[in-house]
């Protein structure tokens, strides 16, 4: 199966409930009126796309059908596919400028780990030397994780005792990469709650070093979230956002949830690109974000 199948499949809950409630609503209608727009809203809404977004969009839609004066209901339907890509479709090339360093940031559970490995794994197959930083020493088992993980991709780690000073990893991390000369690091970070001070001093510490020992990287700070958590994921990209600069989101678990409709929100509120999707568990599971694929996925029968 191409990834646009497993997109596909993966979005099967999202599509039960937006584009099919979509599809019998518009159907349901004779022309297009008022009461139209107020049911598309809230399906818009339920389906996780937000308030705020889920208003703009039909704000749109209703300048769109007034000035080109449309009548047909199926009409309303790409008028919608159409506002929905130009909201999600923001620049989202990761940066092909090396060095690069990336780091990794969000909350416990969203599958951080398990990202970093599939990041490295689609960057070593398209010919790239990979080193991975083991820079969340406050959890046990992280370090384990990310090794079980290293071991698989095929690509070097560093990491510290338990408990270490992350920014110090990050420091060794930056020597090896020299001294391998390899083209990508990508640095774990603690993910403690993050509306935790001492954890965002910690991050801005980890950027202080990246300035100095490696000032001619390229750098790339990508917020892991958790599909599922819908509006949740939203909060966590904004606090994560106002203290650390996020260049990128990496959206986890989205064949697990019927809230696919964040996507929208999240680019929408924070203009911040989605990079990288996941749907499912193998280590080929994740990939580069395209809002087009996204889109025509989401509708396509």
């Amino acid at each position: 199966m191409g990834f646009f199948d497993r997109l596909k499949e993966g979005l099967s809950k999202t599509k039960k409930n937006f584009t099919e409630k979509v599809e019998s609503l518009l159907k349901s209608f004779k022309q297009v009126d008022d009461e139209l727009f107020e049911e598309l809203e809230e399906v818009l809404v339920l389906s996780d796309v937000g308030v705020k977004t889920s208003q703009k969009i039909i704000e749109n839609l209703k300048e769109k059908v007034k000035k080109e004066k449309i009548s047909a209901t199926e009409a309303v339907k790409e008028l919608l596919k159409e506002e929905m890509l130009s909201i999600i479709n923001l620049e989202n090339k990761l940066s092909e400028k090396y060095p690069l360093i990336i780091l990794m940031v969000g909350v416990n559970g969203v599958g951080k780990t398990t990202s970093i490995g599939k990041i490295a794994n689609l960057l070593k197959s398209n010919g790239k030397k990979v080193l991975i930083a083991a820079a969340d020493t406050f959890r046990a088992a992280a370090a384990e994780q990310l090794e079980i993980w290293a071991k698989r991709v095929g690509c070097d780690i560093i990491k510290h005792v338990e408990g270490s000073d992350p920014a110090a990893v990050v420091f060794d991390g930056i020597q090896a990469m020299r001294a391998r000369k390899a083209d990508v690091l990508i640095v774990d970070t603690a993910g403690r709650l993050h509306t935790k001070k001492n954890l965002i001093e910690e991050l801005k510490k980890i950027d202080r070093v990246i300035n100095q020992q490696m000032p001619e990287a390229s750098k790339e700070t990508l917020l892991v979230i958790d599909a599922t958590t819908g509006q949740n994921a939203l909060n966590q990209a904004k606090e994560f956002n106002q203290a650390v600069n996020i260049s990128g989101i990496v959206l986890t678990k989205l064949d697990g949830t019927a809230k696919g409709g964040i996507i929208i929100s999240i680019c929408d509120e924070l203009k911040i690109p989605v990079k990288f999707v996941g749907v499912g568990e193998k280590i080929d599971d994740l990939q580069y974000f395209n809002a087009k694929e996204f889109v025509d996925a989401l509708f396509e029968n």
